[in-house]
């Protein structure tokens, strides 16, 4: 058995799951969240759902569920080295963005505006509404009924007006206190695969250049390092070399750090972490260097007009459905009707944010086309 911190996440010290079920034969309760989410029928779904490209543009482009994926798997690494529960990490990192809108952000700032007056939608309170609630797979319980641990790890943000609504699982964002560490480090590996992911399916689209990058601290040292030492690579494996060597350089300066900080502050328990500042960052010098990184993708990709004129027809397609559905309700499934008799709001937003891009533009068309569309 690999060893672990005493300040780790573990079934010792874990809050347990709001319906208790009887212990898991062969594997923990953390391999148990990670299973469930897996299996879940929101997973499958974010294989249709835009990190940056939306869907239909390519199939070389990473989705929600690709980068969930390489998240985990950069997570997994991370607590591995700093001795904590992997399969924790693992969970959260799998399940962070189970709730997301179709057509990446700007699906989700266009659910959001819609819900402005009914509370709001923040993909990361989505995300425990499905693993709680939405799924529908369990003969005795709503949801997955994961962890307390899994679960607040997945609530990576939330506003305190939300939170005064989740009980214990809300009170680290009244009190401000800390998520685990391995929430922590979910938290990181995701930041660190979609920088670094970016750059690839951006330089994939054509989008932004090599030469571009070569003004970013962070790819330049180890863009130069890779054409120094391969002369006359082809673009592509100079591309996957350089993003290779800066997610190692990433993750390795997280552990060293991160490792520094638990010593300086003493932690011993799992309390110590809660009540604790942050542990798991980067560097100062490496965050400028991430900072930097970021700057660039906003505006060289993100805002790309390309990318600005998809969003904005993503945009009109969530702010359609969403307002034909407000104002009839019949022309939701029967699943959603049912509900949208207790909230209308809320109900209209849980089927469009379980969308794929791909469904979203159909269910547009079989709405709002005159010619007949295909089931």
């Amino acid at each position: 058995m690999f060893e672990r911190a005493a300040y780790a996440v573990s079934e010792l010290n874990s809050k347990g799951r709001r319906i208790q079920e009887s212990a898991p034969v062969g594997r923990s309760e953390f391999q148990r969240d990670r299973d469930r989410i897996i299996h879940s029928g929101a997973f499958r779904r974010l294989e249709y759902k835009t990190q940056v490209f939306v869907n239909h543009e390519g199939d070389l482009f990473r989705t929600r569920l690709t980068h969930s994926i390489e998240v985990s798997q950069i997570a997994r690494s991370i607590a591995r080295r700093l001795k904590l529960n992997e399969d924790l990490a693992e969970a959260i990192s799998l399940a962070h963005d189970l709730g997301h809108t179709p057509f990446g952000h700007a699906g989700q700032d266009a659910l959001n505006e819609c819900m402005r007056e009914h509370g709001g939608f923040e993909h990361n309170l989505q995300s425990l509404r499905v693993v709680d609630t939405l799924e529908e797979r369990y003969a005795e319980f709503d949801g997955l009924n994961l962890t307390f641990e899994t679960r607040s790890g997945i609530l990576k943000h939330c506003s305190k007006e939300n939170a005064v609504h989740l009980d214990e699982l809300g009170e680290r964002f009244i009190n401000n206190t800390r998520p685990s560490l391995e929430a922590q480090i979910a938290d990181l590996a995701d930041e660190i695969a979609y920088n670094n992911h970016d750059v690839d399916d951006g330089l994939r689209s054509g989008l932004i250049t090599l030469e571009q990058l070569e003004d970013v601290p962070l790819m330049a040292s180890h863009l130069y390092k890779v054409k120094s030492e391969h002369k006359g690579l082809p673009e592509r494996r100079v591309v996957h070399e350089t993003i290779r060597r800066m997610i190692n350089t990433l993750v390795g300066d997280v552990i060293a750090n991160s490792a520094m900080q638990i010593k300086k502050h003493q932690i011993e328990t799992l309390a110590d972490v809660y009540a604790a500042p942050r542990m798991l960052a980067f560097s100062a010098e490496m965050a400028e260097q991430q900072k930097a990184m970021k700057a660039f993708l906003r505006s060289n990709l993100y805002r790309h007009y390309k990318v600005l004129r998809m969003s904005s027809k993503a945009k009109r397609v969530i702010i359609d459905l969403f307002t034909v559905f407000m104002d009839d309700t019949r022309l939701l499934p029967p699943q959603f009707q049912a509900y949208a008799e207790k909230d209308k709001p809320r109900a209209v937003a849980d089927y469009i944010a379980g969308m794929t891009d791909r469904y979203a533009v159909r269910e547009h068309r079989r709405i709002f086309a005159i010619e007949e569309v295909s089931e």
